[in-house]
């Protein structure tokens, strides 16, 4: 019998976290069933990828917009995306600061795999988008987390940060706003912290793909905040803002040797974004404004609605976050921990929400519910985890 062997990068990926999505599966599994299962877990928008993004996609299509793309990107998206940041950056951006990936996780492997060998060092906070774990197993990293603590509100401790940092740290990473807590770093601390790792020659790298869905203030990007950019990558994209989840569609954006680097790494393993697809984002950038502050404030709404609702559950806590897709709910008065709140309400009330823990240790005893379900889906969700606290929802031992 023929005893298949695989390599440890395929182990690393196949045994990552394994458990993250189990209440998620299990919720599929009773939606295929026919059961009313309610899904608070994912956070793919359900808005429809804007009508005239479509349109322009379509026309592209129509002109023969098909073939091979250069590994960078083209021409149109990388000025367009170089213009948003020179907008709102003191730092002027050229297009060739500028490389184009299929979706933003892509491009965080692509970049880690350019800075990082096996077994070297990197500093996360937590709690952390959950994709952020199969890339640094798969890549055999030595990730260091620093906590960021619930009674805290999930804020950046920046000092925090700096103490985590060692003499072996290559890369510091962050995520603002944060998956899934919705915390916003401040220009201050953005400012702080780069300068801090530009002396140590620690490279920084911020994931900002929720940049455009805020709240009470304005995304300030690590570009606008940074006095230098030679140890400076930021990555964005159109997944969540445009709802263009499914386009796959992302970027980076860097200085110096590490553009090329970034290039040949993109030349090697994807070898180009589909032509009508990055000119379709081009367009959305340019002609976005009315459909991104439609779809923000409808997120708004959502938040509100579930602040609203969540406060009012004995046992249940919340804060209203500042941006992002997400609600992260403190369930440790009412069970064990996360895990055990979501496997409980899932089975009572059919509603499927995701447990804290993939995210990091300091979300443990906390669920995140997603902003991608319409108010009316939303309230139904909410009166079902309502009478599943109230109706006798026991503190698991």
């Amino acid at each position: 019998m023929y005893n298949p062997r695989f390599s440890k990068q395929s182990q690393a990926l196949h045994s990552a976290d394994a458990d993250v999505w189990a209440v998620s599966d299990r919720a599929h599994a009773l939606a295929n069933k026919g059961e009313d299962v309610i899904f608070l877990c994912v956070g793919d928008p359900n808005f429809d990828t804007p009508e005239p993004i479509l349109d322009f996609a379509r026309a592209r299509l129509g002109v023969g917009r098909t073939h091979y793309s250069p590994a960078a990107g083209e021409a149109m998206l990388r000025r367009a995306i170089a213009d948003i940041e020179s907008k709102v950056s003191p730092h002027p951006c050229s297009p060739d600061d500028v490389v184009v990936f299929p979706g933003g996780t892509n491009a965080i492997y692509a970049v880690l795999s350019c800075l990082l060998n096996p077994g070297e060092q990197i500093v996360i906070p937590e709690p952390m988008y959950i994709g952020y774990v199969p890339i640094t197993d798969a890549l055999q990293l030595d990730v260091r987390k620093v906590a960021c603590r619930p009674e805290k509100g999930f804020e950046f401790d920046i000092e925090s940060i700096k103490q985590t940092i060692s003499e072996e740290t290559r890369v510091v990473m962050i995520n603002t706003p944060v998956n899934p807590t919705g915390v916003m770093a401040t220009p201050e601390q953005l400012r702080d912290l780069a300068a801090y790792c530009r002396e140590r020659d620690i490279w920084l790298i911020s994931d900002e793909m929720y940049s455009m869905i805020t709240f009470a203030r304005r995304h300030t990007s690590l570009r606008t905040a940074a006095e230098h950019l030679d140890n400076v990558i930021v990555i964005d994209g159109l997944s969540k803002s445009h709802a263009m989840s499914g386009w796959r569609l992302g970027w980076a954006v860097a200085q110096g040797p590490l553009v090329e680097r970034l290039i040949e790494f993109a030349g090697a393993t994807i070898f180009g974004v589909p032509q009508f697809i990055q000119e379709a984002a081009a367009f959305a950038l340019e002609f976005d404004t009315y459909f991104v502050k439609q779809m923000r404030e409808a997120y708004e709404k959502r938040r509100d609605l579930i602040v609203e609702r969540i406060q009012r559950i004995p046992g249940l806590s919340c804060e209203s976050p500042d941006a992002g897709m997400f609600v992260m709910v403190d369930v440790s008065a009412v069970a064990a921990n996360g895990e055990a709140f979501a496997e409980a309400l899932l089975d009572a009330e059919l509603v499927s929400v995701l447990p804290g823990k993939p995210f990091g240790p300091s979300a443990v005893n906390h669920v995140r519910l997603t902003l991608a379900a319409d108010e009316a889906e939303l309230s139904r969700a909410l009166d079902r985890i309502e009478h599943f606290v109230l109706g006798g929802c026991r503190k698991a031992v």
